[in-house]
């Protein structure tokens, strides 16, 4: 690589670059100048912080979605709450599920009790039932929710049940513990 000779600058484009910059002071020091930084703001925190009372009111979420206070949850006696958190937390794998929504009441309820059947005869001692949130079941609440409940608290072979985590139906399924043959 070839080196190149320094340009010599002419006195037009000196004073175009005064101009430009404008007064300049020289530093007497060979240490560049640096000042001290100011400590640290949280502006974009503020200001969250500030429009949540607002956002509150102008939110678009529907409050029947949420789902605080709908879980389904159940331990038979005499077993681990252990197993409890467990099957809350998705620890154990789901061998079938059965989807109950447009099914009345006495259709869902023999449907129930046929899946669960073949289920632990197969040895599928964890299945999810969808029910639904019965965000459409008028006065009467979750019609398909409520029997499932009560279905399963009367099965001797049921040891545990749980509303689904969020990603697996939410308060809308049902994962069920089933007791060995």
């Amino acid at each position: 690589m070839r080196k190149s000779r320094p340009t010599t600058i002419s006195d037009d484009d000196l004073r175009l670059f005064a101009e430009a910059v404008g007064p300049v002071r020289r530093l007497h020091s060979d240490e560049p100048a640096t000042s001290p930084r100011p400590a640290p703001e949280p502006l974009q925190s503020r200001r969250d912080e500030a429009n949540v009372s607002d956002e509150l009111l102008d939110s678009a979420i529907d409050p029947a979605a949420i789902e605080v206070g709908e879980e389904l949850s159940y331990l038979k006696d005499g077993h681990s709450p252990r197993l409890l958190r467990q099957l809350k937390r998705g620890q154990f794998s789901i061998g079938d599920e059965i989807d109950l929504h447009q099914m009345t009441a006495a259709v869902a309820r023999a449907a129930v009790k046929e899946f669960l059947d073949q289920s632990r005869r197969d040895g599928r001692l964890c299945v999810k039932l969808i029910h639904g949130k019965g965000l459409r079941s008028r006065a009467e609440g979750p019609v398909l929710k409520r029997l499932v409940d009560g279905l399963l608290r009367r099965r001797a072979d049921v040891v545990a049940f749980a509303s689904a985590k969020p990603a697996e139906g939410g308060t809308g399924a049902t994962i069920v513990l089933l007791k060995r043959s």
